[in-house]
């Protein structure tokens, strides 16, 4: 196997139903085996580069493509099992039930021999560091452990060009090293060429040989490493210092909490959410973080134990989130997934940001400055009329908060919120919560950035790994 070139001649795409291109007048040369980090700010063309790269960007019914793109001299949408995608969101991913099966898909496709394919099924695994039986379902593994499964799934294809998106924004400390070490032990051993879209330069400082930054007309070379996030003055200081009443608005009560019925993986767990704090779920991977957050908000029955509202939050509602109706959970508790296409419903940015006054029955008066407002605050105001899928993964987050927000909800439940932000968007997105909890706001953020945690002054409850 040798590592594969790419070449990229003004090139540009322009999704069909957006009036501005994604990407635009994009010159690159990248040598066999260089191992590239592709930065920019977010919705700059980074994961419509790599999809393009990976020949999955469609046809002229899906888009419009300038200039010319190559994999060793081919299009893209020529080259079969030249290039191995890993996604930003790992549950697309996802296709078949079992793991083994997962990871085995793309070289059975690749008529590869049983034999191999297996061999290649447990070396994958392993060097992902994904030590689950083959056998095991892939619904039933956390966000973390997906996103490890895609990455075994596009390392057992061996290509020539690995294409790595955000691989690590969804992993524990550990986890980041282990993919990371992992990527490095198979572009080194193998030749093949890397190209990773990630935020967190530092984490791949010792792994790449150059930087490529993407730009709104053209791309930019650079070995400096600077501009990874940080909490500067401007967001620091604890939104838990905010003068609020003691008594929560939500408590856990020797809570257990299950993804699968009769399947506990994290409790008993005590802990209260109060007004106007911030406050950070942490935990390695499988621990039950998201678990717990969604039963925190009404959309998982405790498997043992209570989640308890107030008498201020439920305002006449039963005492139990989880047997509030739709419409009681949209003011009273909001809530953000790991994963935003999970969540997007409506056909334009505007539309999905409506759709929970809209539940409301609000006033189309009060719909549309609730709207405006957000767009503006979310930087979404340039992309109100485009379709919610053709976002970047980071402007998808910022939509989905968008849309918990318009019902302003009195209790946010936040699952990785700066998943997939550059610095600029990460900060913006600091403001937005550090703004929400000095109004009296209860935020639980459930992440791997401690740096979030750390601008925000955030109080942390760290979960043990379930037995």
């Amino acid at each position: 196997m040798t590592g594969a070139r790419v070449a990229a001649r003004g090139w540009g795409w322009r999704y069909a139903t957006r009036h501005a291109w994604a990407a635009r007048g994009l010159d690159l040369d990248i040598a066999p085996g260089e191992r590239i980090l592709l930065s920019g700010l977010s919705g700059s063309g980074k994961s419509t580069l790599l999809h393009a790269l990976a020949g999955v960007l469609g046809g002229d019914d899906e888009g419009e493509q300038e200039g010319s793109l190559a994999v060793d001299g081919i299009d893209p949408r020529n080259v079969r099992g030249r290039a191995g995608l890993v996604l930003q969101d790992p549950d697309t991913q996802a296709i078949m039930h079992r793991v083994g099966d997962d990871v085995a898909f793309g070289c059975e496709n690749l008529g590869i021999p049983r034999e191999e394919t297996w061999r290649r099924v447990s070396s994958a695994l392993a060097l992902v560091g994904l030590e689950v039986s083959l056998d095991r379902s892939t619904s039933a593994l956390s966000g973390g452990q997906k996103q490890r499964l895609a990455l075994a799934g596009a390392l057992a294809m061996q290509p020539g060009l690995l294409l790595l998106d955000e691989p690590t924004a969804n992993l524990d400390p550990a986890g980041v090293i282990e993919v990371r070490d992992a990527v490095a032990r198979v572009v080194e051993a193998t030749g093949a060429t890397l190209i990773v879209v990630e935020h967190r330069a530092d984490v791949w400082r010792d792994v790449i040989d150059r930087e490529v930054r993407l730009g709104p007309t053209a791309s930019t070379t650079t070995a400096d490493f600077g501009g990874t996030r940080s909490a500067g003055p401007e967001t620091s200081g604890s939104a838990a210092e905010m003068p609020y009443a003691s008594a929560p608005l939500l408590e856990a009560r020797g809570l257990t909490v299950a993804r699968v019925r009769g399947r506990v993986v994290a409790g008993p767990i005590d802990l209260a959410v109060m007004p106007g704090e911030v406050l950070g779920i942490t935990g390695a991977n499988g621990s039950g973080k998201s678990t717990l957050g969604r039963t925190l908000a009404g959309l998982l029955p405790p498997a043992g134990g209570a989640v308890v509202a107030s008498d201020e939050l439920r305002g006449g509602a039963k005492a139990d989130p989880i047997r509030w109706t739709s419409a009681q959970l949209l003011t009273r508790i909001g809530t953000v997934l790991q994963s935003p296409d999970h969540q997007l419903l409506a056909k334009t940015v505007r539309d999905e940001i409506e759709v929970g006054p809209r539940a409301l029955q609000l006033s189309e008066g009060e719909i549309g400055r609730r709207t405006d407002d957000l767009l503006e605050r979310l930087r979404l105001d340039h992309l109100a009329a485009a379709h919610p899928h053709t976002l970047s993964g980071g402007e998808k987050r910022r939509l989905t908060v968008g849309a918990m927000l318009a019902t302003r909800p009195r209790v946010c439940v936040l699952d990785e919120p700066t998943f997939g932000q550059d610095p600029q968007t990460w900060r913006e997105m600091v403001a937005i919560m550090s703004a929400l909890a000095a109004d009296g706001i209860a935020i639980v953020a459930i992440t791997h950035d401690l740096g979030l945690l750390h601008a925000l002054g955030a109080r942390e409850f760290r979960m043990g790994v379930s037995g």
